[in-house]
């Protein structure tokens, strides 16, 4: 994986690759799917539910279902955050790679330093198993899903008190924002 340093704002010499990035929407997808609506880190309006599920050699973060939202979080040092700035999905469907929104834009910032977003998404429908009433497939068997968006890699945070701030837009009357203040222990 390549990172933009949250730090000194310095641009990476390469992009990251667009496969690795599809890999994490789609793995960042199954995290979504794995709560119920109630515990969802999409609804959730505190992030009192921001550790949930979480893998074990990334941080994944929420934006929203539509609109702003404010939270707080505890993350694990050493851990990458990755989060979409905007995303969607869909379920079922047929084969093939996930179209892209050419009109969607986003933006993200970490402590006031602008971090690269990156298009991407999944080249065929991958299975997403989540629990029953999820906000992904809504059901907990197996079901094929497509995504595509504009997402955030940040290397690991020193250990501390962090600000993150992301959002997007489909161009259109849709948007969404959150803002992190994430600690880092």
């Amino acid at each position: 994986m390549t990172f933009l340093n949250p730090h000194t704002g310095a641009a990476p010499t390469s992009e990251p690759e667009a496969p690795d990035l599809a890999h994490l929407a789609a793995r960042w997808v199954s995290w979504v799917a794995r709560h119920r609506r109630p515990t969802s880190p999409i609804a959730d309006r505190s992030g009192r539910h921001a550790g949930h599920h979480q893998p074990a050699d990334v941080w994944f973060l929420a934006g929203t279902h539509g609109g702003s939202v404010q939270r707080n979080c505890v993350v694990p040092a050493g851990r990458p955050l990755f989060f979409p700035a905007f995303c969607w999905w869909q379920v079922g469907g047929e084969t093939g790679p996930a179209e892209a929104d050419l009109n969607a834009t986003g933006h993200a910032q970490l402590d006031g330093l602008p971090i690269a977003l990156t298009p991407a998404g999944s080249a065929e429908p991958f299975p997403v198993r989540g629990f029953f009433n999820n906000v992904v497939t809504t059901w907990p068997w197996s079901m094929p899903v497509s995504c595509w968006g504009l997402w955030g890699l940040i290397p690991p945070p020193r250990p501390g008190r962090h600000d993150l701030s992301f959002g997007g837009t489909d161009g259109g009357r849709f948007w969404v924002e959150a803002q992190y203040q994430i600690e880092v222990r």
